[in-house]
């Protein structure tokens, strides 16, 4: 429905004409309606109105239009708008509550105000949302509804605007464009004058600036495009629309680059005297194959005792961006480098990212390390923290990292055995100590040169990550030990730290209930074994048809990991402290640990842990960002890559159900569609909730979360990134024989964005 409003009213000429048009309909404005009835009740808070005063006021004289205005007043009463005195007058209800909140839309219709004002969030239809979009900051009047079972309410000022831009659509008239928002959440197109079209063309994507907000709710926003990215459709195009959407930057200001490029090569011998040597230590990094950032590097050596010390060694990013510099504000704004499909957006500048700070093969770099004394079964017995400097004999990809572990044979290959057992035992400890060891699936593209997807794969996980991954985490683990351990006392040195709280034990309660419909049983009545029983359905779900639905779902019970100054701990991996130490190149939150760990290495007293909080809470944020633009590229893709596979039927999981339809996950690329319940043809289809499955009114058919299922692709959308699918019956199924674009499992390791436990654990990757 809202694209057939959207056509007839764009193709209104009059908008051209007047800027404060109607946003749906631009015909001659109805003169009843409830939003202006009640308009004359805020306008004049104290005043009572009796209905022929009302009618007056709005120019009416007919019978129809007063028992209108009667059937607007009963309403406005019944949602507690508005109360009614002796001779039927009415006057504004005052005694509703006030609360301030953050929008989030929930679709086209209405959103919602959180609020920790209230422990419900309070609902607010579209057109009383006076344009806020999600993100704002705005006061809201309460009422009840007139169901009364939730809280409703009405956006009476917006208090601050989290943003001013939308990325959308060109659709384009003789004299004037509206642009249509690419999130389908959005519920108001744009009105975009002739002289601030910036030469777009009809279906370019654009970056619209918003300069003028109406204030009746049937008029459109006014804005100018300040950016154009080209035809819709275009891989260019829709990644700079993803990147606008997202508030990701195009490129770095020019005064940080200058301030970059003016930083000295050279390693002063001063500065080298100042840090323990590590250049004649076999030193190497093992990245994926693209990788042009290395910000870590491992050392071995084994020492006289027959023990060995493993370095893990860190770019010295905060040696060269000094706090209070354009260099650092513009890391702190960014907070994190985004991993998209087709490209990365640093948080530093190349000369840094790629240059000085990455810890390049036979290259002198400096670095802050984190030394260890380990024996073979993973036993710690020293360690060491501080800057060093370092030498990398060899860089590895993880390819032929994990050739030598699986041939013995190659340059290191003595080395990376034993660092390969030693993370072995660091592994199984970590399990035994109540980690938790789901793994999600993360898919992957092989791209043609314009960027189209040729092949979907998913990254195959083997030795030689988790080799890199248990060494990071062993560093990020003792550097917070390290920290908190400083002092003694109550109040502790102020420190950034990586933390995940334990499940909800209601949602824990609801999950072990459906696994139970799967056939596994999990005992979730004590938390301290939580750990133990997730593990165990990980391990029986293995290669199973629903493993990765399960284990989704499992990991949607837990809490989000985040930074925070305050030492809670981490569920997941079962560390009692932890940070995140092992990648300024790419995380804010790593740089801020390095300085934090240096001044109290120096003797520094415990910083301001208000800044330190208020900074990390921004990282949190600003690594939400991250994810969501990294999911909205990859569902792009996956749509891309679907668009031609149109009547082609695969297996799937059914990963979702609704009150609309069933999400389906196709088994071989990890594509998720849609199966509407409308396009069920055999009954007509019910949801029920609470045993996430849907039922059929007269066949009792169920088709439940989990299910296994034959889809057929039909339709793609590449605008609003969705793939519509439909169930197969057996007999259709007989007759059209499954076929797809090639896919297949690949090793390679691109650090682009997929869905996988960072989001949730925080896990080094």
């Amino acid at each position: 429905m809202r694209n057939k409003e959207r056509t007839s009213s764009r193709g209104n000429s009059n908008r051209a004409a007047n800027a404060g048009t109607p946003a749906k309909s631009r015909g001659k404005e109805l003169a009843v309606t409830k939003s202006r009835l009640y308009k004359i009740f805020l306008n004049n808070p104290e005043q009572a109105f009796g209905y022929k005063q009302l009618s007056r006021r709005l120019g009416v004289n007919d019978k129809a239009g007063r028992d209108l205005i009667n059937e607007y007043l009963k309403q406005l009463r019944k949602e507690g708008k508005l109360k009614i005195l002796e001779g039927s007058n009415y006057v504004l209800n005052t005694t509703a509550s006030y609360i301030t909140g953050i929008v989030d839309l929930a679709n086209p219709k209405y959103a919602y105000i959180v609020s920790d004002e209230t422990e419900e969030d309070v609902r607010v239809f579209s057109e009383k949302l006076m344009f806020a979009m999600g993100g704002d900051r705005v006061k809201v009047r309460v009422y009840s509804s007139g169901s009364g079972d939730r809280q409703e309410g009405e956006v009476v000022e917006i208090l601050e605007r989290a943003k001013d831009e939308i990325v959308g659509k060109v659709e384009l008239s003789k004299n004037f464009a509206f642009i249509v928002p690419d999130f389908r959440k959005l519920y108001f197109d744009v009105f975009v004058g002739e002289d601030d079209l910036l030469d777009a063309k009809n279906g370019d994507k654009v970056l619209v600036k918003i300069t003028e907000w109406p204030t009746s709710s049937n008029k459109s926003p006014i804005g100018k495009i300040i950016r154009t990215f080209g035809p819709a459709g275009e891989n260019e195009a829709e990644i700079n629309s993803i990147m606008a959407e997202f508030g990701l930057p195009f490129e770095f200001p020019e005064n940080v680059e200058k301030e970059a490029e003016v930083i000295p090569v050279a390693i002063p011998e001063e500065e080298i005297a100042k840090r323990r040597d590590f250049r004649q230590v076999t030193t190497f990094t093992i990245d994926p194959l693209d990788a042009k950032d290395f910000d870590d590097a491992l050392s071995i050596q084994q020492l006289e005792n027959g023990h060995w010390e493993i370095g893990v060694h860190i770019a010295d990013v905060t040696h060269y961006i000094q706090e209070k510099t354009q260099l650092e504000r513009e890391a702190y704004h960014r907070a994190t480098s985004v991993y998209l499909v087709d490209r990365t957006i640093p948080m530093l500048p190349e000369k840094l990212s790629n240059g000085l700070c990455s810890l390049r093969p036979h290259e002198e770099k400096l670095t802050f390390s984190a030394v260890f004394e380990l024996d073979e079964s993973g036993k710690l017995y020293d360690q060491w923290i501080g800057k060093t400097i370092i030498y990398s004999d060899r860089r590895f990809t993880y390819e032929e990292a994990q050739e030598r572990i699986e041939t013995g044979e190659g340059d290191f290959a003595q080395e990376i055995l034993t660092l390969n057992k030693i993370a072995h035992e660091l592994k199984d400890k970590r399990f035994k100590n109540g980690a938790i060891s789901f793994e999600t699936v993360e898919v992957k593209f092989k791209l043609d040169e314009q960027g189209k997807p040729l092949s979907v794969y998913v990254k195959e996980r083997k030795d030689a990550h988790k080799l890199i991954e248990e060494f990071m985490l062993l560093a990020n683990r003792k550097v917070a030990e390290f920290v908190f351990n400083m002092k003694k006392t109550k109040v502790r040195n102020t420190m950034v730290y990586r933390t995940h709280d334990a499940p909800d034990p209601d949602k824990l309660t609801n999950f072990s209930m459906f696994a139970k419909r799967f056939g596994y049983n999990l005992t979730v009545d004590n938390i301290d074994k939580i750990s133990n029983e997730l593990n165990k359905l990980a391990e029986q779900t293995e290669g199973k048809p629903e493993q990765n639905v399960l284990q989704n779902l499992a990991i949607r019970t837990m809490a989000k990991a985040k930074y925070t100054t305050e030492p809670l701990g981490h569920f997941g991996l079962g560390f009692e402290h932890y940070s995140h130490f092992t990648s300024p190149i790419r995380r804010y939150p790593d740089m801020m640990a390095h300085r934090l760990i240096y001044h109290y290495l120096n003797g520094g007293k415990s910083e301001n842990k208000e800044e330190y909080e208020e900074k990390c809470k921004y990282s949190s944020e600003m690594e939400k960002r991250a994810a969501d633009a990294e999911r909205a590229s990859i569902k792009y893709k996956q749509v891309e890559f679907m668009q031609n596979t149109v009547g082609q039927q695969f297996k799937g999981i059914v990963s979702g159900v609704t009150e609309w339809g069933l999400y389906v996950e196709v088994q071989e690329n990890k594509c998720e569609g849609m199966v509407r319940l409308s396009d069920l043809e055999d009954d007509f289809y019910e949801l029920d909730a609470q045993n996430y499955r849907i039922i059929g009114r007269r066949n009792k058919r169920i088709i439940s979360f989990g299910d296994e299922v034959t889809v057929e692709v039909k339709g793609v959308n590449l605008n609003d990134r969705t793939i519509d699918l439909l169930l197969v019956t057996e007999q259709t199924e007989k007759k059209k024989p499954s076929r797809s674009k090639k896919t297949d499992t690949a090793t390679t390791d691109d650090k682009t964005a997929g869905y996988n436990l960072k989001d949730y654990y925080g896990f080094d990757d």
